[in-house]
């Protein structure tokens, strides 16, 4: 952080001033030049007239010290000198030294001269903030001389776990780690750049507002087809590092918005059924790809979600072996996999917003009939249905489009299953008759 920057200097007002006094800028025309430091004092001119004001009339010119605003690694030691005018009137050994808004002990002062007194500091800690602690040289009334902000940290750590991933092909997004280590105590700026692999200009991320820290968005002006050389670079006061570069192509790493339209509803009087419904994601819907589909879901009082994995690119699904009489969230999401040809597995969406459904109740209400012949066969049909149900659960897994199709399928085996047994069951009899008449010779 270059000199200038901001310092906690009152602790009990809890607001942030300029590091940089303004008689050590008036001492070194080069610093007022600087942007950060006009802002810097255009916004703190009030607070610093209130809190301040013998520091900007009174010992104006006639106080500095250093070194001004080092900055040290964790460990290290350092030895700081205020020096006042001889037009002060004043005698180093009246002054006295705080940090932080807290006093030092005289044991750790030096007095150099009548006009210089010293303090050093033995093994810093990190900064209390990435800011920069603020040392500060006071009168024995207690009235600020001059101060620095000192930086003591560590240099930052090779970024990791670079990852980035495009919303429709549209823009870009990238995350990354800070090392292993993460903290550094004083601030680190991370900077994220990207270029075409075998041409073209390198270029900074510059949108880093997005809420979330270590990462970038990129909004526009990206090229397809043609992969991207993207990397991270770290730097503060101590040094800098640079993560590894990773190659990718914006089709290999899409993503898309949840699928809308979902829908969940009842599979007429089966108590253990819903049957879920859904949209393909509108934006791709110009691209040529293979959706693929995961449905969760979970009891309404319920914190466990069972993923449904097996969905593949159909947009129905009829979920099987549920509580009869009881509500269930459901979520779909969507990965657009092999977008223009891409050979990479695609990233999964976000899980679209739940949507409720209850099964029916297994008791029902039995209404009147004079007809027993109509309710041996409703009796039939309920029996036979749940032998086909249990058939579909046993030879398809999870969620599966239940079709004519696949109940002719059902209808076939239990055919061939019937065959079976009435072939056993004659071979047998014949047999029983072949020994009778075995018997009956003898």
């Amino acid at each position: 952080m270059p000199n200038g920057g901001l310092c906690r200097f009152n602790r009990e007002t809890k607001m942030d001033y300029p590091c940089v006094f303004p008689q050590q800028l008036d001492k070194n025309n080069s610093r007022n030049t600087s942007d950060a430091v006009k802002m810097a004092l255009s916004i703190s001119t009030l607070s610093l007239l209130i809190l301040l004001p013998h520091a900007l009339t009174s010992t104006s010119h006639l106080a500095v010290i250093s070194p001004q605003d080092p900055a040290l690694p964790i460990g290290s030691s350092l030895t700081v000198v205020c020096t006042v005018s001889a037009e002060l009137g004043l005698a180093a050994s009246s002054l006295y030294w705080t940090l932080n808004g807290r006093r030092l002990a005289r044991s750790t002062y030096t007095v150099l001269s009548p006009t210089e007194l010293s303090v050093t500091l033995h093994r810093l800690n990190g900064s209390q903030q990435q800011s920069g602690d603020n040392l500060v040289c006071h009168r024995g009334s207690g009235d600020v001389l001059a101060g620095s902000c000192i930086y003591v940290g560590m240099p930052p750590e090779k970024p990791d776990n670079l990852s980035c991933w495009s919303r429709n092909t549209k823009d870009l997004s990238c995350r990354w780690s800070p090392g292993s280590q993460g903290e550094t105590f004083i601030s680190t700026k991370y900077i994220l750049k990207y270029k075409l692999r075998w041409y073209g200009k390198e270029k900074e991320c510059e949108d880093y507002n997005t809420g979330q820290p270590y990462t970038c968005y990129i909004p526009r002006d990206l090229a397809i087809f043609t992969p991207y050389e993207i990397w991270v670079e770290a730097s503060n006061q101590l040094g800098s590092s640079s993560s590894d570069v990773i190659i990718l192509d914006i089709l290999d790493v899409v993503t898309t918005d949840p699928p809308p339209d979902v829908h969940v509803t009842r599979v007429g009087e089966l108590d253990d059924q819903l049957s879920v419904r859904w949209a393909s994601p509108p934006a791709l819907k110009d691209f040529l790809f293979q959706a693929k589909y995961q449905i969760r879901y979970r009891l309404e009082d319920g914190a466990e979600w069972k993923v449904v994995d097996d969905v593949g690119n159909q947009t129905s699904c009829r979920l099987a072996g549920l509580k009869p009489g009881t509500v269930y969230f459901v979520q779909v999401r969507c990965n657009p996999v092999g977008i223009y040809g891409s050979k990479k597995a695609g990233i999964w969406s976000d899980w679209s917003h739940p949507t409720a459904a209850s099964t029916p109740s297994s008791r029902r209400l039995q209404t009147g009939t004079c007809d027993p012949k109509s309710e041996e066969h409703n009796s039939t049909l309920r029996q036979e249905l749940k032998q086909f149900f249990g058939w579909v659960r046993k030879h398809t897994y999870g969620c599966t489009n239940v079709s004519i199709k696949l109940y002719d399928q059902w209808r076939v085996w239990l055919q061939k299953a019937h065959k079976t047994r009435n072939l056993g069951q004659r071979r047998g009899k014949g047999e029983l008759r072949g020994n009778r008449s075995t018997t009956q010779m003898s």
